[in-house]
């Protein structure tokens, strides 16, 4: 038996197995997400929860996605053995609008915000949205310092917001943690909190785990009905797909999912097994320049007791030996216990990072609110722009 004959009967004799598409995720998302950040992360979220009483009624996840001109194209039904099977689309390179969306642990949610990659934004770009939706323009397209501060004068507006009684979940990057925005939430009441790392955002953004992945999927369809009856689609179609698409997507249903799937409301720090961190392994080394017996990390080494002899057969028979219950342990196996491949070849590790001038400061979960953090980027901006005056005025 070989080939597919041989497959098909093993996935028959093991019917808990099944093949899935794997979703991709690069090495930097795998080893961010690790034991020490969501342990800093979920400490921060209780402190904050216990010192301000949060509910789930005041406790807001703030996060953006991209949405193109061309969709991902769905399944389609084709005759067999036709080589090629096409759909339109509106070209084969894509623009991108940014789309900015809150929702409440409760499951309610405020109309997006869209930034479209044009300098001068109009109002008649979002005519055709949801009710109540805003929007700005840069070059880009991406999100930016003016950008967010804008969002967040729409979503002040939407959430009526009083002292101390908003917490929003947002990752911490340059454009949602500037001087201004940290200002304006400070005058508002709401409390910022920031998760470890952008790249942790896939397990602990509530938007992400159980919102964005539907709404993807509505946006491609509503695009393939757009297509069908209008010859192309531009930037400014955006709004009406994306109209189409939330109202089915962020349900709240889902909205509450994300957040319980996520640990954040029910708070329950304990929500991610061991599984969830193993990606994170091959970077758990100690720190630059300290041995491997001082700290934590403790590899196991292969056994260096496992025959008498240095041929690869008699060691191979020694490791069998030595997992048998009527026989001595001489490979840190005790009698009676499962043997573990791990004792003789453990997982790889990462090498030391190679050290160069450039040094990057790195973003840890922090509440941005009566904290030294917040201040010491504060006071970096300030600096940064009192030296851009002061050259101008030398001009």
């Amino acid at each position: 038996m070989a080939g597919p004959d041989w497959f098909t009967f093993f996935m028959k004799r093991n019917p808990s197995l099944s093949i899935r598409s794997p979703e991709a995720t690069s090495l930097t998302r795998a080893t961010s997400f690790n034991r020490q950040n969501v342990e800093r992360f979920f400490n921060s979220l209780g402190q904050v929860i216990e010192r301000y009483k949060f509910d789930g009624s005041d406790i807001w996840n703030v996060d953006e996605t991209g949405v193109t001109t061309v969709q991902s194209q769905v399944r389609v039904v084709a005759r067999r053995g036709v080589k090629q099977v096409g759909a339109m689309t509106s070209g084969e390179r894509g623009v991108l609008v940014s789309v900015a969306c809150a929702v409440q642990a409760l499951g309610n949610s405020i109309p997006p915000f869209f930034v479209f990659p044009r300098k001068r934004y109009k109002e008649l770009f979002i005519q055709s949205g949801p009710t109540g939706s805003a929007g700005s323009g840069n070059a880009s397209g991406w999100m930016q310092d003016e950008d967010f501060l804008l969002f967040l004068a729409q979503f002040a507006k939407h959430t009526k917001v009083s002292p101390e009684r908003v917490l929003l979940l947002l990752d911490n990057h340059c454009s949602h943690i500037s001087v201004k925005a940290i200002d304006f939430c400070k005058e508002k009441g709401m409390v910022l909190l920031t998760s470890p790392s952008p790249h942790c955002s896939h397990k602990l953004q509530p938007l992400d785990r159980s919102v964005y992945g539907p709404f993807k999927k509505m946006v491609n369809a509503a695009s393939d009905t757009w297509m069908n009856m209008n010859p192309a689609k531009t930037i400014y179609d955006i709004p009406s797909i994306v109209k189409t698409a939330q109202s089915a997507a962020a349900t709240p249903k889902n909205i509450q999912a994300g957040f319980q799937s996520t640990g954040i409301w029910p708070f329950n720090p304990d929500i991610f097994e061991e599984y969830d961190y193993a990606p994170s392994q091959v970077t758990d080394c100690p720190c630059p320049g300290t041995s491997l017996t001082s700290g934590t990390f403790q590899p196991q080494s292969p056994p260096t007791h496992l025959g008498t002899t240095t041929s690869d057969s008699s060691a191979v028979n020694d490791v069998t030996m030595s997992c048998a219950p009527d026989e001595p342990s001489t490979s840190g196996v005790s009698p009676g216990q499962a043997f573990n491949p791990l004792t003789v070849r453990p997982f790889p590790k990462a090498g030391p990072r190679e050290t160069t001038g450039r040094i990057r400061k790195k973003r840890k979960s922090e509440i941005l609110r009566h904290t030294s953090e917040a201040s010491t980027d504060g006071r970096t901006e300030k600096r940064k722009q009192k030296c851009k005056e002061e050259f101008l005025c030398k001009e």
